[in-house]
């Protein structure tokens, strides 16, 4: 397992292209094991296409990408195991309920004695009362809490998070926060992208900023302050 300092993730001239449109243009980033990177960058950036690459769920057109030290395009979907999302699809079953769902990813992962585990991952995001309801009847809100449940269930090194906060009420974004916070203090690897500067900055040891498919901005958390982000973020995303 590799060591804190060393990278855990690690993009080297990251390319994507989508017929004549090029989401990613070799995009060079590395973000090292227990680090927290919060992306930031305007729509159609390529902050989807670069986690879902990462993910091993959509393949670049060129450049190397590797996960712990494995070339992502030789290891396959085995460092999935390794990796917990949450992205704008749920990756949920509807006509299944909270159990079923999370009883068939556990089995995936090969994960030992998960009745216990399953029961901790609901209490946590708050849908214990639910577990027995189907997925399809639940609100927008609920759905995102349990593709937090599914996503933390396997207790990944690595988590990725693309727009996590979108259709959470107060109540699911306040548990999201807390969800948030002990990953960043149990020394996980995070990539969280948002376009909200504020809730970015509030847990992450570095940030940058993607435009137009390319890191066009990085630097450090500390001593970095609101005001100071939002000008970066003004200046590399002007209209040319």
């Amino acid at each position: 397992m590799p060591e804190q300092g060393t990278a855990a993730i690690k993009a080297r001239k990251l390319t994507k292209a989508f017929g004549h449109q090029t989401a990613l243009r070799e995009v060079d980033l590395q973000v090292d094991e227990g680090e927290f990177l919060a992306l930031f960058g305007p729509n159609g950036a390529g902050k989807t296409t670069l986690i879902r690459i990462v993910a091993s769920l959509t393949r670049p057109t060129g450049g190397i990408v590797s996960v712990r030290g494995e070339d992502l395009a030789k290891a396959g979907t085995s460092l999935r195991k390794h990796i917990g999302l949450i992205s704008h699809s749920p990756l949920l079953y509807s006509d299944l309920t909270p159990d079923e769902n999370l009883r068939f990813f556990a089995r995936m992962y090969d994960l030992d004695n998960y009745e216990d585990r399953i029961d901790a991952v609901l209490e946590q995001v708050g849908l214990r009362a639910r577990r027995r309801d189907p997925v399809r009847t639940f609100s927008r809100g609920m759905v995102q809490r349990l593709t937090i449940a599914r996503a933390i269930l396997h207790d990944p090194a690595i988590m990725l998070l693309d727009e996590p906060y979108t259709g959470l009420d107060l109540q699911a974004a306040d548990m999201l926060r807390a969800v948030l916070q002990e990953l960043a203090a149990s020394n996980r690897t995070v990539i969280l992208t948002t376009h909200n500067l504020e809730q970015g900055l509030e847990m992450c040891d570095r940030a940058a900023i993607l435009n137009r498919g390319r890191v066009a901005w990085q630097g450090a958390r500390a001593g970095l302050d609101l005001q100071s982000m939002k000008e970066h973020y003004r200046e590399v995303t002007r209209p040319a």
